[in-house]
């Protein structure tokens, strides 16, 4: 990991993480949908760190990620896609977030290996060109299974998926998620321990 890549990682952990862990857990009015949102919900170093495993394990990855949010696992996704000769495409609802991901990766020097896309994700997981070979799946809860159908046609043989949350929270959403992909043919899928859960799943072809 280079220099510039280890200093905005330490912006994320200490100005950032700890100060949402230690700060009160207040949701801004409008949730979801109100540009309000200053709340991270970020994986944590150890599943970002197993991401860019992953896809440095892959030859030239077109790397999918849903939900930027403000930008931290697009930074070991991108190191990733820079190191393996591949390219990330990181979606997100709110153009706010995109935005302070895009500055992120700027000072990361990771900009021309991310492309940022801002909308719908299951229309915007429709309009990508080609095959995906790795997925990381990591916005809303009700989400998961729309962008499981839109993306899964999509997948390139040896293709990885990531979930994320399927431990903590564990809702019904993320369950509904986990029985969705074990069902798709060509899947083979475990559930890991890794920081909120992860759901690790491989498309055969």
């Amino acid at each position: 990991m280079d220099e510039a890549l280890s200093a905005v990682l330490d912006i994320y952990h200490e100005r950032m993480m700890r100060a949402e862990r230690e700060g009160p857990r207040v949701e801004p009015p409008g949730g979801r949908d109100g540009g309000q949102d200053q709340r991270m919900r970020s994986i944590g170093p150890d599943t970002g760190q197993l991401l860019n495993i992953l896809a440095r394990s892959l030859a030239h990855p077109t790397i999918l990620e849903l939900g930027t949010s403000f930008g931290y696992s697009a930074m070991w996704l991108g190191d990733a896609a820079r190191a393996s000769g591949g390219r990330l495409i990181t979606m997100e609802v709110h153009d706010y977030k995109s935005r302070h991901a895009q500055e992120m990766a700027a000072r990361a020097g990771l900009s021309e290996h991310i492309e940022f896309r801002v909308g719908d994700a299951v229309q915007l997981i429709n309009d990508v060109a080609g095959k995906v070979d790795l997925v990381f799946v990591d916005l809303w809860k009700d989400l998961y299974v729309p962008c499981l159908e839109a993306f899964y046609p999509k997948l390139a043989p040896g293709a990885i998926v990531v979930a994320d949350n399927m431990i903590r929270p564990g809702t019904e959403d993320v369950r509904r998620y986990g029985r969705a992909i074990r069902e798709k043919a060509g899947i083979t899928s475990v559930l890991l321990p890794v920081g909120t859960g992860i759901e690790v799943s491989r498309f055969e072809g």
